[in-house]
């Protein structure tokens, strides 16, 4: 049984409708849906370290912030940070600091083994102070005078029981 020219046409065209309207059911479908929930990795995992443990680089997350006039210095005391071992956590600016040491280390616990460790990656003239960063982290201010990211201890020795900021997935 052959078929005429024009029902030939209006079949291809019933079929053709069939697909489009599948097509945009399905498209609106999709168009419509809630967007997934966005979750953002921590940015550190807490890790316990119990008195007696050694702490290394790869146990800490360091946060950078450049506190002087010279462009790319947090990113370039970073990147020695992370080629020492370090996890990298965040960069920025800051705000001028005050005293004499050209670099200085934020942390809640200034006399803390994480303190000791990552102060010892930056020079003889370091100062650890007790405050809080919204950075991840332990926070390394630098200034203009930062001579750069010198050889430190490859571990230290946790005193008391600790939570570190550690990379995720480290």
């Amino acid at each position: 049984m052959d078929m005429t020219a024009s029902a030939r046409s209006a079949a291809t065209l019933v079929v053709l409708a069939v697909v489009f309207a599948g097509g945009v059911a399905w498209a609106w479908g999709k168009v419509t849906e809630p967007f997934p929930e966005h979750q953002s990795d921590p940015a550190c995992n807490d890790t316990l370290f119990t008195a007696g443990e050694q702490l290394t680089p790869d146990d800490v997350l360091v946060s950078v912030l450049n506190a002087s006039d010279e462009d790319g210095l947090a990113s370039e005391t970073m990147n020695r940070l992370v080629k020492a071992g370090f996890g990298r956590g965040g960069l920025g600016n800051a705000p001028r600091i005050h005293g004499r040491a050209p670099v200085q280390v934020w942390t809640s616990e200034p006399d803390g083994a994480v303190a000791r460790l990552v102060a010892s990656y930056l020079g003889d003239n370091v100062r650890t102070v007790d405050q809080e960063s919204s950075e991840p982290g332990v926070t390394v201010v630098v200034r203009d005078d930062f001579p750069g990211v010198v050889r430190g201890v490859r571990r230290v020795a946790v005193e008391d029981d600790i939570t570190v900021c550690s990379p995720p997935g480290g």
